[in-house]
């Protein structure tokens, strides 16, 4: 759980970065990426138990720990799009720096 924790600032940065290259009013789907990032605190609080395969879970919790751990991908994937989103429909040049950072 402690990786989507830490995750979080890098995910805003590029968030901010793309919002300031793509240089429109408002950023695409801004709710979008705040229900995601949202959903990752929530989701990545309650999956601590996909690690511990070992200890013996039952089947139910087994499955519940996995199911909850391939649902992280969701949001995260909202996220991703929207931001290629935001850079594919800016003005930027191909020569700067930051988007291949981003990229």
């Amino acid at each position: 759980p402690e990786v989507y924790v830490l995750i979080l600032p890098g995910f805003g940065i590029i968030s901010h970065i793309c919002l300031s290259i793509s240089m429109s009013p408002d950023a695409f789907g801004f709710y979008g990426l705040l229900f995601a990032m949202f959903s990752i605190v929530c989701l990545g609080s309650s999956v601590g138990g996909h690690h511990m395969f070992t200890v013996g879970l039952d089947v139910k919790t087994a499955v519940f720990f996995s199911s909850v751990t391939m649902i992280i991908g969701v949001p995260t994937g909202i996220k991703v799009f929207t931001w290629l989103y935001m850079l594919l429909n800016s003005h930027v040049n191909k020569s700067d720096p930051v988007v291949w950072w981003i990229v």
